[in-house]
């Protein structure tokens, strides 16, 4: 069997270990092994105690488990309930009501806990019971909390860029000030969305504004202000260049304590879970990264990256054509592959492609991620369709139709991103450049 025949052999094992149920650490693990022993029979598996023990001796991923416990913490001490609760106060003017609030809390507590799920988790059990209470459209109050969870995953902190950095040896600070400006765009383009929705189609907002008095606005202010420090205390502290992305994560894990302490509901109990639940998640994590370690051996001992490199280049297409063709071949991933799996198959073959295109890898990274957002509300492997669908128990169908316009803006922020790279660039470019 040739190379060209044994990679595609072990890519079909890939899918159909996927299309089977199959874990996507153990799916992408096993056809590794299998294309190592392929290639170099069992001597091919010496270097992987080596691969194993570069795949977790990084600084970097230990930032993963210190977010997740800051969101966590933040989760089980109920501050999400209050944050929603001021927001819904705040934005209460804003055509959409607690439409709005659902896109606002969602970035709010992207730029917390890095999770798309853990966003889309959090905030949907505070506001799907709210909105169906107030006969909100079924179909945009899902579509709104699947779409708004993905903002997890740009506004920083982001563990898939994380992630992303780790393997393409690319600053995860200056990854985390490209996503801002994106995040911050996409954010105001779903709400204008809803806005001009709920202007257009009224009976998606049954509730009239209520007219607040400056006490109830002054406490709502009392409400988000501690996520407001929290988000300063570790992200400001990154873009100042005072401390690394791990350590502002443990800044944020302590911040978040204290402000459960005094805000929430915090105990040893709460505390418990919380670590209990980030054991969990990070376990899921860190086994993905050490599969794609072991794939990335695999790629490199048969020289495939090399080969495929050649190839792409050798076809000579166009920087456009080649983004074209990038777009086609994320699209169809992010229906079948999460989020981490799209990063751990594709980035070892196609980073040395984006070299000799001279493809900036911060402004790629961001691109990932938004092919990745939209890969987390495209069916049937979505990910935040199925949580937002466990939590209100309505149907899927309905979940998905909900956020077919918000996939459509995520194509016109990408479109926008290509056009004008500079909307994520521009955040790095000024930051690297100061004192």
């Amino acid at each position: 069997m040739g190379p060209e025949l044994q990679i595609i052999f072990v890519f079909g094992v890939f899918l159909f270990l996927l299309v089977i149920g199959m874990n996507v650490p153990f799916a992408i693990t096993v056809p590794s092994l299998v294309y190592i022993f392929l290639q170099g029979g069992f001597k091919g598996f010496k270097a992987l105690g080596l691969v194993s023990w570069g795949s977790m001796n990084s600084f970097v991923l230990t930032a993963i488990p210190l977010f997740i416990l800051m969101a966590e913490i933040l989760q089980e001490s109920k501050l999400s309930l209050r944050v929603y609760r001021g927001l819904s106060i705040l934005v209460a003017w804003m055509p959409g009501g607690l439409l709005q609030t659902n896109i606002a809390g969602c970035a709010i507590f992207a730029a917390i806990s890095g999770s798309s799920v853990v966003t889309a988790a959090s905030i949907g059990r505070v506001a799907l019971p709210e909105l169906q209470r107030r006969n909100y459209s079924p179909r945009l109050s899902a579509g709104s909390l699947a779409a708004g969870g993905t903002l997890g995953i740009l506004i920083p902190p982001s563990i898939a860029m994380i992630v992303y950095g780790t393997f393409t040896e690319t600053s995860v600070a200056k990854l985390f000030m490209a996503g801002v400006m994106p995040g911050l765009l996409l954010t105001a383009m779903f709400m204008a969305y809803i806005a001009a929705h709920a202007w257009l189609v009224p009976s998606v907002n049954p509730t009239a504004a209520k007219q607040h008095s400056w006490r109830e606005i002054l406490t709502a202010f009392l409400d988000v202000i501690p996520f407001v420090v929290l988000i300063g205390g570790t992200i400001g502290s990154i873009y100042s260049g005072l401390v690394t992305p791990t350590e502002a994560a443990a800044v944020g894990c302590v911040l978040a304590m204290i402000i459960a302490r005094f805000w929430g509901e915090f105990d040893l109990r709460v505390l418990r879970h919380a670590l209990q639940t980030t054991v969990r998640v990070c376990g899921n994590i860190l086994f993905i990264v050490y599969a794609a370690y072991v794939f990335s051996y695999a790629i490199s001992y048969a020289g495939v990256g090399e080969q495929i490199t050649q190839f792409l280049v050798g076809l000579k297409l166009s920087r456009l054509a080649f983004f074209g063709a990038l777009f086609v071949l994320y699209t169809v991933l992010g229906c079948l592959v999460e989020s981490l799996g799209m990063i751990v198959v594709t980035v070892p073959l196609l980073y040395p492609v984006l070299q000799q295109y001279g493809v900036d890898p911060i402004w790629f990274g961001v691109i990932l991620v938004l092919f990745i957002e939209m890969g987390q509300i495209s069916p049937p492997i979505g990910i935040n369709l199925f949580v937002i669908q466990s939590i209100w128990n309505g149907k899927l169908s309905d979940v998905v139709t909900g956020t077919i316009p918000f996939h459509l803006i995520m194509f016109v922020l990408l479109g926008l991103l290509v056009l004008f790279p500079d909307i994520a660039m521009w955040l790095p470019g000024r930051v690297a450049a100061g004192p």
